[in-house]
């Protein structure tokens, strides 16, 4: 039993990703029968879909606040209910404005979901194993898209109220999470940390890692301290931790301008610049979410063998390819056929590949212990800043400047991660926690 129970706890709180994966997907299938029933013109109906992302930006600029205040399974409760409040309150909202608060409430859940999860799976992992557990959470987000794809086409034939039930049904694995977070511990480094709990952290530890239990938590309390036994600043932005700063931001900011989700949100409406038909446009998307899992599903069991950058390189060259394929059919105005669902395929494919797997599970582990909630904030916050600027600014670009411009820029952007990755990205594979904060001023690529 305790040989797995870091595997258990690990996929109870990856069930937050489940459940933000569904929440960001699920409007997808939903907007246009949703713009219809409350007659909402372009604003409205643009706020509809980017309430949601507005709820997220904050609750990742302020997840860190209850994660460290509260420890990291309290916090992990707010974001179950959160959920499980907003799935029901959006299928019974009787009018748009109970419609929107319940959205935003999901959104709440999704971006504390998306600093506080990984922050736990990171912490209670051994380092062999890190990769793959924290890439758990990404894996269950595509999970989590792929059934609300599904689930949306499945429920797209029931009426003028199909798009109740394809937001509804997220009830029942909202609920199964918030029984289930009962059952995990509190994270041991949180305890040591910010409670002073010892004793009790001891006993996890002992759980995690029988063999050296003792000397981590000697590390732990150690890396509290800097190289002259002064304590470590607790604000991020002291200037002691300009290093992680920028990695976490500039990968946060090259994941969402690689366009994925304006493809996730919107992935109908491109299937049919392309040429496809409606229902045909809303089955293509689940084979946009079956993709996405089968990469991410090949990336997890290779993120703890070949390493974070060889995946960002690789998936880097991918969506380069892609991106301005898609573009370049744009231009040429021969949309029929699958040609662009083709690349788009192949786009999903690289990206799960790639930065899908890797952003969690790089920014989880980069922030030292002490400012590691903040740090994966910022790094959550800049993700969801920049995923509302794109989703909300899509549809105005592929209108005013046409799919060819839009999704030339995007492929523009990859160019400059693959810069980034290939310059500035250090590789954390097969390191603890602390030996990643005591080499992080070292080379670049070579920790």
């Amino acid at each position: 039993m305790k040989k797995n129970s870091v595997v258990a706890w690990s996929m109870v709180v990856a069930l937050g990703g489940f459940l933000f994966g569904f929440d960001t997907a699920v409007i997808s299938g939903a907007e246009r029968s949703i713009q219809k029933f409350w007659q909402l013109n372009v604003f409205e109906h643009g706020l509809t879909i980017s309430i949601a992302l507005i709820g997220t930006v904050l609750g990742s600029l302020f997840g860190s606040k209850p994660s460290d205040a509260y420890g990291r399974k309290n916090t992990l409760y707010f974001v179950a209910l959160a959920f499980l409040l907003s799935a029901i309150g959006t299928a019974l909202a009787t009018n748009w404005y109970m419609f929107l608060i319940f959205r935003f409430l999901g959104g709440l859940g999704v971006g504390t979901s998306s600093v506080t999860a990984p922050i736990y799976i990171s912490e209670v992992s051994p380092a062999g194993k890190r990769g793959r557990l924290v890439a758990l959470f990404q894996f269950n987000i595509v999970f989590g898209i792929l059934i609300s794809f599904l689930s949306n086409y499945l429920l797209s034939q029931g009426g003028e109220d199909d798009w109740r039930w394809m937001l509804g049904v997220q009830a029942f694995p909202s609920a199964l999470f918030l029984f289930l977070i009962y059952f995990i511990p509190e994270s041991p480094r949180w305890l040591i940390l910010k409670k002073g709990a010892t004793d009790k952290a001891l006993k996890i530890l002992r759980i995690i890692n029988p063999i050296n239990a003792d000397a981590e938590l000697v590390a732990i309390r150690n890396s509290d301290l800097g190289v002259d036994g002064k304590k470590h600043k607790t604000n991020l932005f002291s200037g002691e931790y300009k290093t992680p700063i920028i990695l976490a931001v500039l990968f946060a900011f090259f994941n969402q301008v690689s366009g994925i989700n304006a493809v996730i949100y919107y992935a109908p409406r491109i299937f049919e610049m392309a040429g496809l038909g409606a229902h045909s446009s809303l089955l293509s998307t689940v084979g946009v979410g079956l993709i996405n899992f089968i990469f991410t599903l090949l990336a997890i069991s290779f993120i703890d063998k070949i390493g974070r950058r060889p995946l960002m390189i690789i998936g880097s060259f991918g969506l380069i390819a892609s991106l301005f394929l898609v573009s370049y059919t744009f231009y040429s105005g021969e949309l029929s056929g699958f040609a662009i669902p083709f690349y788009m395929m192949m786009f999903i494919a690289f990206f799960a590949f790639s930065q899908g797997a890797v952003i969690w599970v790089f920014i989880s582990e980069i922030f030292p212990n002490s400012v590691r909630a903040q740090g994966q904030t910022l790094g959550s916050s800049t993700h969801w800043i920049m995923a509302t600027i794109i989703a909300f600014s899509f549809p105005y670009l592929a209108e005013t400047f046409g799919g060819g411009h839009t999704f030339f820029f995007f492929g523009f952007m990859m160019v400059l991660q693959l810069i980034f990755v290939w310059r500035m990205m250090p590789e954390t594979k097969g390191k603890s926690l602390e030996q990643i904060e005591g080499n992080l001023n070292t080379v670049p690529g070579r920790i």
